[in-house]
């Protein structure tokens, strides 16, 4: 099992916009074969800051989703809509 830490900032006042699209993309994560359970975390002294810790059974499918046509969408909606910078991941326990 693989842990990937997905680290973003916002445009401020794009956070309920942000989080609502959160909420699609585990939907898709959660229909994904292989992922385990992600959460969403808010730096409370930078409300703009958010942390997605994300397990994966392991890293070749946590790869395949990051590459799939799905995700490729949410991710250019962000660079474009929402996000103030570019995302940082980590991957964990590869």
């Amino acid at each position: 099992m693989v842990t990937v830490g997905m680290n973003y900032q916002v445009i401020e006042g794009k956070q309920q916009s942000f989080e609502a699209m959160f909420a699609k993309v585990l939907t898709v994560m959660n229909e994904t074969e292989g992922h385990g359970e992600s959460h969403l975390y808010i730096d409370v002294s930078a409300p703009t800051s958010y942390l997605i810790v994300s397990q994966w059974d392991d890293a070749e499918v946590y790869d395949a989703f990051i590459a799939s046509d799905r995700f490729k969408q949410v991710v250019t909606w962000g660079k474009e809509q929402i996000l103030a910078g570019r995302p940082k991941h980590e991957v964990y326990g590869r």
